[in-house]
């Protein structure tokens, strides 16, 4: 008898638990994104009438096309609960592009409108070299143990997932921590909740509720939001791209190693996927951010997309494919209303921001599940350049807001090793896949692997793409990258390793052969 197709829902019950949390993400990112740029002086006929619609395109489609693989993935193996990957702005880069990239060029005397044109082709760039990478990114699956993969995404989820949301829900406790308990008591213990609405939801409105009946939320903020609404439409920006080209050749040594860190985040949250049984196309997926970001580059946006970490909390959570498509058409809507500052004037950040420590638990959860108990210290091994990115981040965040300069061998000598967290946390994320992959084949004995690994890190430090602030070739014994020399001290011991045996190894295998 042939087997029944069972029939995949373009919107489930648990979508609206899912939604609630991506739309919410999602969300925060546009506006944070949007915010900066308001925040450097970009005036808001650019912001608004350019930056915001051509933005929202670039999410939005990314948003229904994973929904749509998703729809294709449930048909292909008749399975209804397959969850869409989530989606969105790439955190990271738009503080690069607003700060490193636009005011940069302002501040060098180019109108709004050149300095926007410079973040616009950056955003050119990072699509080109992301869907190059989507290219590479099944050679690179290939190679990588999965443990490795998932430890770094496990890093970067603890860090800069949770960390920030977490710090954020202690400031406002009474508001944060409630929200906080309603989400893990719906979630983790699976609890109902009156009128049978999801925890997610719950948690917001009473967040909400709290938030204004304590005065916490400014009612003012409502009516300013408003100056902002009206309808806008995105129009290819061709003129931005011929001028941005005149000005982006010193932000490149940069632009390379934050496009490679996207399409291997990308990677990372689709192997995450796989773990839970559900296996997307690693090329076709990843082609979506890159290509959706190319479209977003040429109606005026700065912004590099992502495919989001996350997809077995919101799994988790009930989410299928309706939360996806359902944020794309809500981003899209609000964008071209003006209505984003809106949303955010009403809902407090901070009755949102819980959802986000709730995912970034259960991504490290997920990183120790599906690992064997003797490669738990190579995961472990693989979160620390993460550490020390969020670490270096902070610290240095720090001085720039008091104004003050960096002195390294003060910090030093006070615990505070920042050269050496600098260091290890360039290009954080494929550091720690590689060092996850060493740390794997020594538990394995594979010490040859090892060594290879080690020599591979070694080059790509050599040349800076890892371990450095820039891509470059040294031009002197003295401008090499220590940390290459570093590696490769580490690859010549692995060999010896390989090579050197031990008379009692002998005797042990001779001994196992014979029995």
């Amino acid at each position: 008898m042939a087997q029944q197709q069972t029939s995949a829902k373009w919107w489930v019950k648990g979508d609206l638990n899912g939604y609630f949390g991506l739309f919410s993400n999602v969300l925060t990112n546009f506006l944070a994104a949007i915010g900066l740029l308001l925040l450097i002086g970009m005036p808001t006929s650019l912001v608004f009438g350019i930056v915001v619609p051509g933005t929202a395109i670039a999410v939005s489609a990314g948003g229904l096309a994973l929904a749509y693989f998703a729809m294709q993935l449930a048909k292909k193996t008749n399975n209804p609960n397959v969850t869409a990957m989530p989606y969105g702005l790439s955190v990271p880069h738009y503080f690069a592009v607003a700060f490193g990239v636009i005011l940069v060029v302002r501040l060098g005397g180019a109108e709004w409108e050149d300095a926007l044109a410079a973040g616009v082709v950056w955003n050119l760039i990072q699509g080109l070299i992301m869907t190059a990478g989507a290219f590479i990114g099944p050679f690179i699956n290939k190679y990588l143990p999965r443990t490795a993969l998932l430890g770094a995404l496990a890093g970067l989820a603890i860090t800069y997932i949770s960390m920030n949301p977490a710090g954020e829900m202690f400031t406002t406790p009474y508001i944060g921590m409630t929200s906080f308990a309603i989400v893990l008591g719906g979630w983790f213990a699976l609890k109902k909740l009156p009128f049978k609405l999801p925890a997610g939801a719950f948690a917001i409105i009473v967040g909400t509720l709290l938030a204004w009946v304590t005065g916490y939320m400014d009612p003012t903020k409502v009516g300013d939001a408003f100056t902002t609404i009206g309808l806008n439409i995105p129009l290819p920006q061709f003129g931005f791209l011929v001028a941005g080209f005149g000005y982006i050749a010193p932000f490149l040594p940069a632009a390379i190693p934050l496009a490679i860190y996207d399409f291997l985040e990308s990677l990372d949250n689709l192997e995450s996927a796989a773990a839970e049984g559900e296996h997307y196309p690693v090329t076709k997926s990843m082609l979506v951010p890159g290509l959706a970001t190319l479209a977003g580059s040429l109606l005026g946006s700065p912004f590099p997309t992502i495919i989001y970490i996350g997809h077995p909390g919101w799994k988790s959570t009930g989410a299928r494919i309706g939360y996806s498509w359902l944020t794309g058409v809500s981003i899209l809507v609000l964008a071209f209303t003006g209505l984003l500052n809106l949303v955010l004037s009403v809902i407090p950040l901070v009755a949102l921001l819980p959802i986000l420590v709730y995912i970034g638990m259960v991504i490290t959860a997920q990183a120790f599940a599906v690992t064997e108990k003797k490669h738990f210290p190579a995961v472990a091994l693989s979160f620390i350049p993460l550490i020390a990115g969020f670490v270096t981040l902070k610290v240095t965040s720090a001085l720039g807001a008091v104004g003050a300069a960096i002195d390294y061998t003060a910090l030093a000598n006070n615990g505070v090793p920042l050269l050496g967290w600098q260091r290890l946390s360039g290009g954080d994320i494929l550091v720690g896949m590689l060092i996850g992959a060493i740390g794997i084949y020594i538990i394995d004995k594979k010490f040859l692997r090892a060594a290879v690994y080690s020599f591979v890190a070694a080059g790509l430090s050599f040349f800076g793409f890892i371990h450095a602030a820039s891509i470059g070739f040294p031009t002197s014994f003295d401008t090499i990258n220590p940390v290459s020399i570093g590696y490769v001290c580490f690859g010549l011991v692995m060999l010896f390793f390989h090579y050197y045996k031990d008379p009692s190894e002998k005797e042990t295998k001779k001994v196992t052969t014979t029995e």
